[in-house]
């Protein structure tokens, strides 16, 4: 099973968007990785992936993960908050970021389909 099968697999993903500041992507991009990467793999796990908006809202930032159910979500996500290196994070990204959302969403069964190809 490939890791996308495998996380989509879980039925409760959080999808994030973050709008970035103009022509500030890069450097985001940039502290993202350096900064919160350790702590969210650490924490949260292995995410289902991560995107940049192409077409509609510009400067968007989109990262999913997948989680067992919502006392999963929340334990995984206090981990995070909690770690000791996670406010550096949001000290330097702080300034990069314009707007968040965050959805919770679940899977729901479609009959006749049977997931990623």
């Amino acid at each position: 099973m490939s890791a996308m099968t495998q996380s989509t697999a879980k039925p409760l993903v959080d999808h994030r968007i973050y709008t970035i500041a103009l022509r500030k992507m890069p450097e985001f991009l940039e502290v993202f990785n350096r900064l919160a990467m350790p702590i969210l793999m650490e924490t949260l796990g292995h995410p289902i992936g991560f995107y940049t908006s192409l077409v509609g809202p510009q400067n968007q930032f989109i990262h999913l993960w997948a989680y067992d159910d919502l006392a999963d979500y929340e334990r995984r996500s206090r981990m995070r908050d909690q770690h000791p290196d996670f406010g550096a994070y949001l000290q330097a990204s702080g300034h990069l970021i314009t707007q968040q959302e965050t959805r919770l969403i679940q899977a729901t069964a479609m009959p006749g389909w049977t997931g990623v190809q």
